[in-house]
């Protein structure tokens, strides 16, 4: 299994409570239509803590999008599809930033 994760911030004039109003309400259902998605959570930023010790980096950060995918190859062919394109289209309009990585999990504790 295969992992998408993307650290989202909204766009420049949207607070964050309409960012994830719309997030949750109107965009997380579209994924519904995306062939290939096995998995899609959201989770919205409801509080920061920062260490004194190790440095954090400069990004604001409103929600951690995660989706899952049996393979990369699953995960290439499903975001290539019309429904995953109208997906993208549509964050476009709420997203200011994104940062994604592709993960594999090493579970430590089950």
């Amino acid at each position: 299994m295969i992992r998408r994760l993307s650290l989202l911030t909204r766009k420049a004039g949207l607070s964050h409570d309409d960012f994830v109003r719309y997030w949750l309400e109107v965009h997380g259902p579209l994924a519904l239509n995306v062939p290939g998605i096995r998995r899609y959570v959201q989770s919205h930023i409801q509080d920061e803590t920062v260490r004194a010790d190790i440095p954090a980096p400069d990004m604001e950060i409103d929600g951690i999008a995660e989706l899952w995918y049996d393979s990369v190859e699953a995960m290439e062919r499903s975001s290539a599809t019309p429904e995953a394109l109208a997906l993208y289209a549509d964050g476009a309009l709420i997203i200011g930033q994104i940062k994604s990585f592709v993960i594999e999990e090493k579970v430590i504790i089950e």
